[in-house]
Formats: C-alpha cells, sequence, structure tokens
C-alpha cells in the first residue's frame, strides 16, 4: 500500500505540472501574433495592456503560492509586486488601472524572462513540496491555472479593442477565416417551473463565487433555442430602437444618449453598407451570427422590444446542465461568434437578468484569496455559457462570469426568454 499510495501521488505531482505546463504555454502561443509595440497599448481604462497581462499572472503564483510553501523563496524583482498586483488591497499597494500602459518598462524581454523564472520556481515546488501540504498547494496551482485561463480570454478580449482604436484596423490575425453562414431558425423550448437546485456540484474545482449549491425558485417559461443574430439586431435598430425611451433603463437610457451609441461595439455603418471590426479584421456584417458586444443594457433594450426578458441565471444555468460543455470555444480558432443552432456553450456571453450577488449561504476564500470573486458582487450582472475565446475545460453550467452593465468590450450577447 505504501508503494501505491506513493505511486499515486507522484501521478497527482505529475499530473499538476502537465497541466501548469499547458495553460502557461497558451497563453504565450496567444501573444505569438503580436509585435513588441502591440504589448504596450492600453486602449480604456477597462483594458490591459498585452505585457500587463502576462506579468499579472505570473505575480499571482508569485504572490500566492511561492512564499507560502517555500520559504526561501526571492521574488524576481522587488517591484513587481506593485507594478502587477491587480486589485488585492491586503496584498499591497499597486499602479493605478488606468496607467498601466506607462509602463514601458520593464520590458517584454524582461517579463519574458520574469515568466521563466517563476515557471521554474513552480515547476520545482510540485515536485518537492511536502505531502502534508498537497491539497492546499494543489488547490492554489489550480485557482492560478484558471486565474490565467480567464486572462487569457481577457487578453484577447482586451488586443481587440487595441486594435479597433487603430484607424488602420489591424488584424490580430490574418489567418482566421469566417466560418460558413446559414440561417437558423429560433424555437422556444418550454421549460417548467418549480425548484432547481443551482452552484457547483463539488465535482472538480470552481471558484468560490459558484457556491454553495442551494435550491433556487424558477417558474414556466420559455427559453430561446439559440442566441440572437445580428440581422434580428439590424431590425431593432431599424425599428428606432436607440431612439425610443420606452424600451430603455433610465441608467440605459442616459448612457447610450450621453455617449452616441446607435449600435453594438465594432459595428460601422458606410451608406448602408454595415461592417464590423473582428480579430481577423474587418468583415461584412453576417446576418446569421451572433450578435456580440452589446451592453446589458442594450440586451434588455432588445429583449423588451421582442416582447420577451433576458432568462435569470437559475433558468440558463439549469438549461446548461443538461448539455455537454462542447461549442464554439477557443479550441474552435474562430476567436468569432459562428452562426448556427445548438448554442449553449461559446460563441457569447450571455447576460441574464440577475445581479451578480452571493448565494445564500456564500463564504469567500480565507485571507487575500478572498478578495478574487467577493468583493465585486456589486453593482454587476451575472453572464453564462462562456464565448468564443473561452477554454473550454474552463467553463461549466454553474461558472459565473460578471460585467458592468456599460460594458462592450466584452464578447457578449443575447439569449432570450419569455414567460408562459
Amino acid at each position: 500500500m505504501p508503494a501505491q499510495h506513493a505511486q499515486r501521488q507522484q501521478g497527482h505531482r505529475e499530473q499538476l505540472a502537465a497541466d501548469y505546463r499547458a495553460v502557461r504555454a497558451q497563453t504565450e502561443n496567444l501573444c505569438a501574433p503580436l509585435q513588441t509595440d502591440d504589448y504596450q497599448l492600453q486602449s480604456i481604462v477597462e483594458t490591459s495592456p498585452p505585457k500587463w497581462h502576462i506579468a499579472h499572472v505570473s505575480w499571482f503564483f508569485e504572490a500566492f503560492v511561492l512564499p507560502h510553501f517555500d520559504e526561501h523563496y526571492r521574488p524576481f524583482h522587488p517591484r513587481y509586486a506593485y507594478l502587477f498586483n491587480s486589485y488585492y488591497e491586503t496584498v499591497g499597494r499597486m499602479q493605478p488601472r488606468p496607467q498601466r500602459g506607462l509602463l514601458s518598462r520593464p520590458t517584454v524581454e524582461e517579463i519574458y524572462r520574469y515568466r521563466e523564472y517563476v515557471d521554474a520556481q513552480v515547476l520545482a515546488l510540485i515536485d518537492r513540496v511536502d505531502e502534508s501540504l498537497w491539497r492546499e498547494f494543489s488547490f492554489r496551482i489550480t485557482l492560478g491555472l484558471n486565474h490565467e485561463q480567464q486572462h487569457q480570454e481577457l487578453l484577447l478580449m482586451d488586443i481587440k479593442h487595441n486594435f479597433s482604436m487603430n484607424p488602420l484596423k489591424p488584424a490580430y490575425r490574418d489567418d482566421i477565416a469566417p466560418a460558413a453562414s446559414q440561417h437558423t431558425d429560433l424555437h422556444w423550448l418550454e421549460r417548467a417551473g418549480g425548484i432547481v437546485r443551482i452552484g457547483h456540484d463539488g465535482d472538480g474545482f470552481c471558484f468560490d463565487n459558484e457556491t454553495p449549491r442551494h435550491e433556487a425558485l424558477t417558474t414556466d417559461h420559455r427559453l430561446a433555442d439559440r442566441v440572437v443574430t445580428n440581422g434580428e439586431y439590424l431590425a431593432f435598430i431599424d425599428d428606432g430602437g436607440y431612439e425610443r425611451p420606452e424600451l430603455w433603463l433610465a441608467d440605459g437610457w442616459y448612457l447610450i444618449n450621453r455617449l452616441q451609441w446607435k449600435q453594438p461595439l465594432y459595428w460601422e455603418n458606410t451608406d448602408g453598407d454595415w461592417r464590423l471590426f473582428t480579430l481577423g479584421g474587418v468583415r461584412a456584417l453576417d446576418p446569421n451570427e451572433p450578435v456580440c458586444h452589446v451592453s446589458f443594457y442594450e440586451a434588455d433594450a432588445y429583449a423588451r422590444w421582442t416582447g420577451g426578458r433576458l432568462p435569470s441565471e437559475a433558468e440558463l444555468e439549469s438549461a446548461l446542465a443538461e448539455h455537454p460543455v462542447q461549442g464554439n470555444l477557443l479550441d474552435s480558432g474562430l476567436l468569432h461568434p459562428r452562426a448556427g443552432a445548438g448554442q449553449w456553450f461559446g460563441d457569447v456571453w450571455e447576460w441574464t437578468a440577475s445581479a451578480y450577488a452571493p448565494y445564500p449561504g456564500f463564504r469567500p476564500l480565507e485571507g487575500s484569496m478572498g478578495e478574487y470573486n467577493g468583493k465585486f458582487m456589486c453593482n454587476q450582472v451575472a453572464l453564462r455559457g462562456g464565448c468564443c475565446l473561452s477554454p473550454p475545460d474552463h467553463v461549466r453550467a454553474s461558472y459565473r462570469n460578471f460585467f458592468y452593465p456599460r460594458d462592450r468590450w466584452p464578447f457578449t450577447g443575447i439569449r432570450l426568454a419569455e414567460d408562459i
């Protein structure tokens, strides 16, 4: 038995090391199309420079893993904790978010050396950390890897917005071929109301905001079997959707008038010719593709215009739980929503009508890691289902994403619901 136990433990270590290498390599693969100048861009306060992203995810391991399990660990640079801390107030002060784009130093080359240093330290620690510490250690590594996968998605979202500000409208990659376009009729799925159980079921990793699993009440309702398309949203625009105050929440009406929003982010209309900017450059607007880059306010107004509404978290999670995690996710390589049916996971993050709030009995992680999710449970809206930039092994039915209702730079879209 001792030999078998040792063999299992070694297998756990080898698997964790393999997972670590794979996720870290994926981040660098996503950066491969960038030129050095691209790493520095920060187009708006909400985005971050690619260079900051790839440093921050290394800092996460340096802050929450290495010094806690290796008393002899020495940070790569004494000031990196200030430069690359995001929002962990209990860890220390940080570079203001709007000023991340001002960091021309450290250079890109130095940041990659930083990643190599952290990788060597983490992999060595995976091999030698005491077995009595393994449970907590492996959890923190897994949390760090899921954190990095979140940043892989954000990295591509931010690159898209950064490039969109350039009059040349450069492509992140010029080898991304559009998927075949096909019209798919929308069908309604009737779902009986009642008590449903939502939240993570305890099998495998989850973030603390997915817990605890609990009962929620739904009423009889219908869910659309696919998300809203560009063509359907264009009909809303043509019907004066952005000029009709009765369709809008008060904050949304104020926002669209102040910012003069007339269409989703990245749409352009030249003499009636609608085009949109993608990670593959500028394309003609495909009416069959899912509408993307709409705020919660726009999603809600569109739903009102149709006579429907947005689904609740409980409604959408209970439906997602009935489907395998597959679809147009990061591994498809399209990096853009795809037309078609069966859109449950992938394509676009779907706005819900639910505030991002704690579940009954929620407890954040202990210590500084408790700042990861819990402190953002105010004034934000929950989204579900993943998008075309989400790593396929990162999303699940219980996964709760969240953004401010004004946000449009994420890959956000609309699934309709109706009361019965």
